[in-house]
């Protein structure tokens, strides 16, 4: 395994006639937390997506681990993965989204129990097993039995952290993970994205919590215009951007 856990060159993306991702470039070590912030519309969540495929790229390439995104090299050229070969890559990348996604007649146990069953084979006994201590983890020890819509915000999204890790990923994606939440609901989420993140897991979080990312972040990227303007420690970061463009950014977020 390389130590980078997503490579990213010259990634470009586009919508029809909008371009989205203008040549972007980035490196996110294993064992970190990268952020990427800015504003909206910057293209940072169509970013993430394309790191576990959920969009092809239009070109340049991205590559987690020592694996090209949705293509292998043979024979010196490129060749484009079968979808069995793509999910199987997938499974590999738990991504978080902003609104939660659960499955509403599923209790949160057989939420995050589903797929360990369907793709990875798991038993239901062992599948079982692994929910019930994810869900503790997440501090949903109890919450076993409710559906979604008997949960709070903050406890939907903990419950849909505990089913992404339930594949037992190598790479985890945050979009925008406390968007959709009451502000007195965020901290209870960024709790167990501290906890994961001090666990070692690599973590690549798209996010407006300046706080999370200067306090957790290992690099802070900083997106706007489809492209990556500048990146680095977020103590550098925060007190000196380098860039006008960021600075301004800053400048009209409040920083806490």
């Amino acid at each position: 395994m390389t130590v980078d856990a997503v490579i990213a060159r010259n990634v470009r993306k586009s919508y029809g006639p909008t371009e989205v991702l203008k040549g972007v470039e980035l490196i996110a070590r294993r064992g970190e937390v990268t952020c990427i912030i800015g504003p909206s519309g910057s293209g940072k969540s169509t970013f993430l997506r394309c790191i576990n495929h959920l969009e092809r790229i239009d070109g340049g390439t991205l590559q987690v681990g020592d694996d090209l995104v949705g293509y292998e090299r043979r024979g010196g050229a490129l060749h484009e993965l079968r979808e069995r070969q793509i999910a199987a890559r997938r499974a590999k990348i738990g991504m978080v989204f902003q609104s939660f996604n659960l499955f509403p007649h599923m209790t949160a146990l057989r939420n995050v129990m589903d797929a360990p069953v369907r793709v990875l084979g798991l038993s239901k006994i062992e599948a079982g097993e692994r929910a019930r201590a994810l869900l503790k983890r997440v501090g949903l020890a109890g919450k076993e039995s409710s559906y979604p819509q008997q949960l709070s915000g903050g406890q939907q999204q903990r419950v849909a952290i505990a089913r992404a890790l339930a594949m037992q990923p190598e790479l985890m994606l945050f979009d925008e993970p406390t968007s959709a939440l009451d502000p007195e609901l965020v901290g209870e989420v960024l709790e167990v994205m501290k906890d994961l993140a001090a666990s070692g897991m690599t973590m690549i979080v798209v996010t407006h919590e300046m706080g999370f990312a200067r306090n957790v972040a290992d690099q802070v990227v900083f997106m706007a215009d489809g492209v990556v303007h500048e990146h680095g420690a977020p103590d550098e970061f925060f007190s000196s951007p380098r860039t006008e463009r960021a600075r301004d950014f800053l400048g009209r977020t409040a920083t806490h």
